[in-house]
């Protein structure tokens, strides 16, 4: 597998495991959890990488100003696409949008 490599300012998905009584509108991959009571499923998660520390951690923010720390060999993380860029603009932290 290529080495990903995020730099500072870069767009990024993160992948989210939920489980809840009743998914929200923007949850995917729904299924009903083995007794029937919950549901499993995925949310995307819009964030912009801060900074990459030393030990090949990132520094994620979210639009809400909260800051996640993730390894880059994550495979719940990547790169935005240019669509989602253009059409879900609004969900990544606004500040970094001007850049593009």
């Amino acid at each position: 597998m290529a080495k990903r490599t995020f730099l500072p300012g870069d767009l990024v998905v993160y992948r989210l495991s939920k489980h809840s009584q009743s998914p929200g509108p923007r949850a995917h991959d729904i299924f009903p959890a083995p007794k029937g009571d919950t549901y499993q499923y995925q949310v995307d998660k819009f964030w912009v990488v801060e900074e990459i520390l030393d030990d090949r951690m990132l520094v994620v923010r979210t639009r809400r100003g909260k800051i996640h720390y993730l390894y880059d060999t994550d495979p719940h993380l990547r790169h935005a696409t240019w669509w989602e860029k253009r059409w879900r603009r609004s969900r990544f932290p606004q500040f970094h949008l001007i850049h593009m």
